[in-house]
Formats: C-alpha cells, structure tokens, sequence
C-alpha cells in the first residue's frame, strides 16, 4: 500500500490555476522531491498534502485514510493528519530549550511523561542534539537550528515527512551537511518523504524520484538520473543541469547551425516531419562537449573560466554560443582560438510526444545505437516513429579541439573540433 496519493488533485488562486490534475503515489519509505522554479506549484502541492490549504479538486488519501476529497466534501485538519512537517524558516520557540522544543507536540498531545522522554531522546540522538538539549536553539547554528525542527517533526512518529525547501536559509557548507544527514535518517527510520526544492543538486542527493513542475502542471517524473539522461522536453532538459541550446535548420541532408554545415547528415536520420519543418533545437549538456583534432563543427572560443575544478569555455558557432565544461586538468582552447568539428559517434533517438490537454509529457526511448551503421539507424527510425506525432532527440557527439591546457602560454590557433556527446534534437517550439 502507497504510504501517500494524490489522486488529480488541482488548486486555484482567483483565475490563476496553481495544481492542475497532479496525480503523485508516494511508496512507504520512498523519497520524492518536487522540483520546479518559483511559482510552479510545488509549495501549493505541499501545503495540500500538510492540509494547509483545502484542495479544489481531486483526492489525498495516506495509506488507508482518506485526507481531502473535493468530491465528497471531506477534509481532515493538519493536526490529525500526523505528518512531520519542517518548513524553510527554522520555526523554533527561542525562549525554549532545545529538549522542550522538540517535547512542545507531544505535550499539545498530552502523552505520558515517561513516554515523550523515550521519544525526545530518540530524536534528540537521531538529530545529533544530545548533548546540547539544554541550550537554547539562539545558542546553536544554523545547522543545529535546522536539526531542532527536524528532530521537532521527527519526535511524533510520522509515516510520513514534508519538508519545504528546509536548507535555502543555510550556507552552502551547512546545507550540504544537512541534505546528506537528512536522508540518513529517512533511511534509518523508513518514512516516507515529500521534499520540495528549486535546488537540482539537493533533489538529486536526496530523492528515489524527482517530480518536476512548471506552471502547476507535472512535466516529468522518475529517478533522478532518468531525468538528467532522458528528459522528456525542452523545459525538463534546460532546467536539470547546465544546457545549451543551438537553433538548426535542415537544407540538403545537412543540419546546419546558422550558416555554419554540420559534417554529419543527420537530418537523413530524423522524422520526416521534423526535417520538413525546416527548423529544430538541438541541446547538449557542456560535459558532453569534447575537444578534438579533425572532422569539427566550426567555431570560436570567447570566453574561458576558471571554476575551481571546472574550466567553463564559451564557444561561438556563427551567432550563437555554446557552453563547454572540461576538468581542469584537461586540454582546451585559449580565448580567441579557432574550433571545429561534429562526429557520428554515439547516436540515440528519443522521442517526446506532448498531450496539450493534459499538459503531461510522455517519453519513450530507444537503445543505445552507437555501434549499429547509418543505414539500420535509420532503418529503425523510419519505423519507429510512423503514425507518431513526435519529435526526435538525437545523441550527436560535437567537437572542438586544441592543444592547450589552462596552465599553458598562448599559442598560434589550430584547428580543433567540439564533439556533442549526447545532443537533442527537438522542434523549435517544443516543450
């Protein structure tokens, strides 16, 4: 039995439609983050799931009980729905102790004394807070105040904790601390959790699933790296993760990036209706952007960063850039070299169906084609992709190529290639 679902549930503020149809089964001892930018729902969803706000349409229920229900008028008050709850501001007493912190909801819940000690020190030492029970949370950081409200949630028991954005408020040392600390004892105690967050990094660290949002309606959910590798269109791919996006054209079995030919004729390898629109975007992530010697598609290094172990390149391909990471220790362009280069390696087709009533992106993809000649791939495409309203995404490898390290001198440019490892091809409008 789910320990939590959302069964098409929706919200609305005035004319703004906040939820639309979100339909979520949450597995006992499953994490799952929502995701999304600000203003696309997730918070919403949350304080749905909590019983802060009612719902509009639709039904939650937890594990056997039902929680709201529009259709039969029916809502349960968040202090019985016994969920754990941390919010994004701290919300501790600081005129308590840390101990009479995480006692104050079993003491509204008037529990036997012996019995909110067993379960304050249970918290207290799951928490790491043991020994600082009798400060006051002014006297802690803001990672041990994160853990007081956490240890807060954790005191009640739940089968199942929702979490709002509880480390933005931290700095960067603190909160990855926290994130890793979090799912140890999500682990440890079994509950299921609900996790929002705008940070892709803590969705990744800490979720089994990531549900991403836009605008109130779900765009994509699965495992995080199903996400990352398969996104199922445009928004999904640029808002995990780095990107680039390159605007193409289709002319003589050729994709060009504005007048600059691509050596590969892959447009012989895509749907005929996206070759027949004349126009697509491909996106590539910048790790999947190598340098190399021969065979490249043309451009210029603009910019080159230093961050740290990262090298951030800028490459400009006629007007339009394309952003390159290498490790540090790898070889790339100085600022004003010359690159070229595209190669066939590494070819993979996904496609992306939309349902514009729904607002539910569907994905489906195809193996792995890299050994497997031009003439059978495009064999499979052909076949694959009759009587589908689709859009192809395309693994291209790109290239751009040099000789030059960042701890080198400057020298005279070579030619150099940039290889598109895992490219996608969409149409120009998609998602």
């Amino acid at each position: 039995m789910s320990s939590l679902q959302l069964r098409q549930i929706g919200k609305r503020f005035g004319h703004v439609v906040a939820v639309s149809s979100l339909d979520l089964e949450v597995a006992p001892g499953e994490c799952v983050a929502l995701l999304g930018p600000s203003g696309c729902g997730k918070t919403t969803t949350l304080r749905m799931v909590a019983g802060f706000e009612d719902i509009d349409e639709g039904e939650i229920e937890a594990g056997d009980r039902l929680l709201s229900s529009k259709k039969r008028n029916y809502y349960l008050p968040p202090e019985k729905r016994d969920f754990g709850m941390v919010f994004q501001a701290f919300a501790v007493w600081p005129h308590l102790s840390v101990h009479e912190n995480v006692a104050f909801p079993l003491r509204v819940r008037k529990l036997p004394a012996a019995e909110i000690e067993r379960r304050v020190r249970a918290a207290l030492t799951h928490t790491h807070l043991l020994d600082v029970a009798a400060s006051r949370p002014d006297e802690l950081s803001g990672g041990g105040k994160q853990r007081v409200a956490l240890a807060r949630a954790l005191v009640i028991e739940p089968a199942v904790m929702l979490l709002d954005e509880p480390l933005s408020s931290l700095d960067p040392h603190f909160r990855e601390e926290m994130r890793f600390e979090i799912k140890d004892i999500q682990r440890r105690l079994g509950f299921s959790m609900l996790y929002v967050t705008h940070d892709q990094s803590e969705a990744m660290a800490l979720s089994d699933r990531i549900l991403v949002m836009k605008n109130g309606v779900l765009q994509q959910v699965g495992s995080p790296m199903e996400v990352y590798y398969h996104p199922a269109n445009r928004f999904v791919f640029g808002f995990i993760g780095l990107s680039s996006f390159l605007r193409v054209g289709f002319s003589g079995g050729s994709i060009w990036v504005g007048d600059v030919p691509m050596p590969l004729a892959v447009a012989g390898d895509a749907p005929a209706e996206l070759v027949g629109a004349g126009e697509a975007v491909l996106a590539v992530r910048p790790t999947d952007v190598d340098f190399v010697s021969e065979d490249g598609l043309r451009g210029v290094a603009r910019r080159r960063a230093f961050l740290g172990e990262i090298a951030d390149y800028q490459i400009a391909i006629g007007a339009q850039v394309l952003r390159v990471q290498k490790l540090r220790h790898e070889t790339g362009p100085q600022v004003g070299e010359k690159a070229t280069h595209l190669s066939r390696d590494r070819l993979q087709f996904q496609w992306v169906t939309h349902d514009p009533l729904a607002g539910f992106p569907r994905h489906g993809k195809f193996p792995h084609l890299a050994d497997q000649p031009v003439e059978k791939i495009r064999e499979r495409c052909t076949k694959q992709a009759c009587g589908r309203r689709s859009s192809v995404m395309a693994s291209q490898p790109i290239v751009v190529d040099d000789r030059q390290s960042l701890q080198t001198p400057f020298r005279p440019p070579t030619p150099v290639m940039v290889h598109l490892g895992k490219a996608t091809i969409a149409p120009l409008n998609g998602g």
